[in-house]
Formats: C-alpha cells, structure tokens, sequence
C-alpha cells in the first residue's frame, strides 16, 4: 500500500508541496466546468521532477445522465480526455460516479449508468482501472445494491472506497471491506465523528472514530496494492491546526504501514 494526499492545486507547485510533506503519491480530483486548465507535460515534469507518482484522477459531483436519460456528451467528453491523462501520466484509476433522474424508474437509471460507465470502460481498454466513488455526491453507484448491479455486470470496474461515507450513511464500513474489498482499487483516508447518527466533523484520520487498523487489516486480507490517500475535509481543522492534523495523520499510518522514514 502507498501512502499519499490529495494534491492542493493541479501545477508544479502543488505536487512540490507532497514532496514537502515527505509522500511520494498524490491524487488529483477534476471537479472544474472546464478542465482545458490543465497543463499535463507541466504536470508530468513535476512529477518526474519532485519523484511523486500519481495514484488517481477522479471526477466528482458532475452530471453524466441527461433527463431523458442519454449521456451529457461533454462530460463524457472531458472524462475520455481525463483518461488520457491519466495514460500520459502513469496514473493507474481513474474514478467517477452517475447522477440519479428522478425522472426516470429505478431500472433506466440502473441501465444508463451501466452503458455510461460501460463507455468509460471501452474508451479505456485496459489502460487504466475505471472505479466508481463510494460517496453520493451526485452518485447513487455508491453501496452494496448497487455495486451487487453495476459491478456484478461490468466485471473489472472498482470502488473508491471511503469509510467515512459508509459511516454517515449508517451502514458498516468494516462489513463492506469485508464483502467488497476485492474490488477497491482506491482508498481515502478521512476521518469523521458520527453520534447517534448525526455527522459531527471530519476530524484528521487517526483523531477520529474508524478503527484504521482493522480496516488495513482486511485490505491486507485483500491483497490490496493501492495508494491510501489522505482527504482533509474539516470545518474545524483550518489553516495551523489543519497542517498539524495532516502531519499527525501522515505519521499515524506510516506507523501502520511499517513505514520508515
């Protein structure tokens, strides 16, 4: 397993800043209307440069399914063109999610995210792992019933996986690494304190209620291979105290991971 944080800006001077923090794995996350900002050969000098790898591009929060159920061709578009990216840069997953219509019955949603991935999938052949985020930020691929569908008819498709979304959803994270794990193809480290089913923060992870160790215990029992990577995502834990809360997290897994500095 691999060790790294979300990059903070998508340049040379945000994948400096990973180096800084003593990782050599970063993720970058696409969320922009317009990704034309991205400069890749910059991008892939740093990379080489500051020896960071990237283990992951993903695109959050955007709308893939129309109403009538057809594909945004633009998102699809910018995400064929993502993949690319992630070609040219060495980056293993690409990750992605499907909107829910609320105009359409449960079975045309069900099937318009299989052939929107699906494309995803053909567009990629093979050159990168195409997985779906587990966070239901305008997806609904984002547990068991759903994987049990979409993953169980596009076999090599993965899960980003996160456990603080399996926590605020109510569900048992520890039960779905069990369950699913073999297709995790990447994991975000973000802690979060849920009492009595009311989401309270997303303190550092480490700082937080998940048990860490019995989590890596059941990639271990996977065979996971993956990059870990950090997402700091709390309301609380800005500016100094943030730092150090990434500093505490950085070393809490380098101690589970055996690594050494």
């Amino acid at each position: 397993m691999n060790l790294g944080i979300i990059c903070p800006r998508h340049n040379a001077e945000g994948i400096k800043k990973i180096r800084e923090l003593g990782l050599g794995y970063t993720e970058l996350d696409v969320n922009n209307d317009d990704i034309s900002y991205l400069n890749i050969p910059e991008i892939k000098e740093a990379l080489l440069k500051y020896k960071v790898s990237l283990g992951a591009v993903g695109r959050w929060g955007r709308n893939r399914i129309k109403s009538d159920g057809g594909f945004d061709t633009k998102e699809q578009k910018d995400e064929f063109d993502l993949i690319d990216m992630c070609v040219a840069l060495d980056c293993p997953v690409y990750i992605t999610g499907v909107n829910y219509v609320t105009s359409l019955s449960y079975y045309e949603n069900i099937t318009a995210a299989i052939d929107y991935i699906g494309s995803l999938n053909e567009y990629a052949a093979g050159r990168v792992k195409i997985s779906v985020y587990n966070c239901h930020w305008n997806n609904y691929i984002d547990k068991p019933k759903e994987w049990d569908i979409v993953h169980g008819h596009i076999k090599d498709l993965g899960i980003k996986f996160d456990p603080s979304h399996t926590v605020n959803g109510g569900r048992d994270y520890l039960d779905e690494a069990a369950n699913y794990g073999n297709r995790f193809y990447h994991i975000h480290l973000k802690g979060t304190i849920n009492i009595n089913g009311r989401r309270i923060d997303d303190p550092p992870a480490g700082l937080d209620q998940i048990n860490w160790g019995a989590l890596l215990s059941i990639l271990w029992f996977h065979k996971y291979e993956g990059m870990l990577s950090i997402e700091p995502h709390s309301e609380t834990w800005q500016g100094e105290l943030g730092e150090l809360g990434v500093k505490y997290t950085i070393d809490y897994f380098k101690k589970l991971l055996f690594i050494k500095d």
